[in-house]
């Protein structure tokens, strides 16, 4: 069994990906509609990110700003955030499972510039794939400050299984339909991660 999975985690991402892209196909394409009109183009997002054992791969999203110069927080319009507050941004991130990026459930990837900052501790997030979803984002997402988010990445890591997943997942579900916790007071999303507190 590799390293960072259990068993049968692969088959499960596979199938759930594979058949959510299926159903989803015409909310991808009315989405992909309303980027481009409502944005300009590119419609999708790309932005390499660090995956398993820290190797870089391509997150692909739907974007959500406006082109140009400005933070994070001017450049998000009205429609940028409600595609973040309910997740559809994220949907073409099922390509990403699909091509064994990601995960369906794993510690969110985040930005490369972040690798030297972790301690070891936190660093233990790369030993499994990185999810659409996790253990942090069920548990507070972006309301939750850096090192009690990365502390509930390495304890997904720690003890994950079957169950935890299909639980996280759920409640993803729920979170979703609620909008709960998309962004931290001020911020876009997050503020950027500056190193932890924590050995």
């Amino acid at each position: 069994m590799p390293a960072g999975s259990y068993r049968g985690k692969r088959v499960f991402d596979l199938v759930v990906a594979g058949v959510l892209l299926a159903l989803l196909c015409p909310v991808l394409l009315v989405v992909a509609l309303l980027v481009a009109m409502k944005l300009g183009r590119p419609v999708l997002f790309r932005q390499a990110r660090p995956g398993r054992g820290g190797q870089v791969f391509t997150l692909i999203k739907f974007r959500s700003m406006k082109n140009g110069d400005g933070s994070d927080a001017e450049r998000l319009t009205r429609f940028g955030k409600m595609l973040r507050a309910s997740s559809l941004d994220e949907l073409p991130e099922l390509w990403n499972i699909l091509r064994g990026d990601m995960s369906l459930v794993g510690p969110r990837p985040l930005l490369v510039s972040y690798l030297p900052l972790y301690s070891a501790r936190q660093a233990l997030r790369h030993n499994v794939r990185p999810g659409i979803t996790g253990l942090a984002q069920v548990n507070g997402r972006n309301a939750l400050g850096w090192d009690e988010k990365l502390e509930l990445d390495v304890r997904y890591v720690e003890t994950q299984g079957f169950w935890l997943d299909l639980r996280i997942l759920v409640k993803t579900f729920t979170s979703v339909l609620l909008s709960k916790d998309v962004a931290a007071e001020g911020h876009a999303t997050m503020p950027a991660f500056k190193g932890s507190a924590r050995p």
